[in-house]
């Protein structure tokens, strides 16, 4: 039979008490830490969702700004040669909206008068929008974020019966999208 001291059992039990509370302090410590650390996670998904929303917020703002504006060059009959009035109205219409978000697309669309058949003015408001296109491109917007449409003599702005009317069917409308 093993007998064992009293005081070898109390430094037995001793180790084995400081042994479990060792253990117990370990798991209380990786626990804190943990919960600290996944706690900063949560911080800073949240921080980077707010950054993402206050981005959106701001394209947005930009946006609605810049959308206020439009520009309306015209044209003689049967020409797509950009007049004196139709670049100042381009370059303003470039500088008021240099702020909207580069996803932005700008449309360019052209149109004609009831002069014309329908084939000659379909072609005629295409190479109107395209000749406004390419001086948009000039003063800075990228032809990637440029969407170029003809309409012919559909959509007129006002009656084609009239001179005046048909001189305000001849146009490139430019807007946002």
């Amino acid at each position: 039979m093993i007998r064992f001291s009293r005081v070898s059992m109390t430094v037995s039990l001793a180790l084995l008490v400081c042994a479990l509370g060792c253990v117990s302090a370990y798991d209380k410590t990786f626990e804190q830490e943990t919960q600290h650390l996944e706690e900063e996670a949560r911080v800073e998904q949240e921080a980077q969702r707010a950054e993402q929303e206050a981005r959106r917020a701001a394209d947005q703002a930009a946006y609605d700004e810049a959308a206020r504006y439009a520009a309306v060059v015209y044209f003689e009959t049967g020409s797509a040669v950009i007049g004196e009035t139709g670049y100042k109205e381009l370059g303003w219409f470039v500088k008021q909206v240099a702020g909207a978000p580069p996803s932005t697309k700008v449309l360019v669309q052209g149109f004609a008068d009831s002069t014309g058949g329908e084939t000659l003015n379909q072609g005629l408001s295409e190479t109107r929008a395209r000749a406004v296109a390419a001086h948009l491109d000039n003063l800075g917007i990228p032809s990637s974020r440029l969407v170029i449409q003809g309409f012919s003599e559909n959509f007129p702005a006002a009656d084609n019966a009239a001179s005046a009317g048909r001189k305000n069917n001849r146009r490139v409308e430019v807007t946002l999208r």
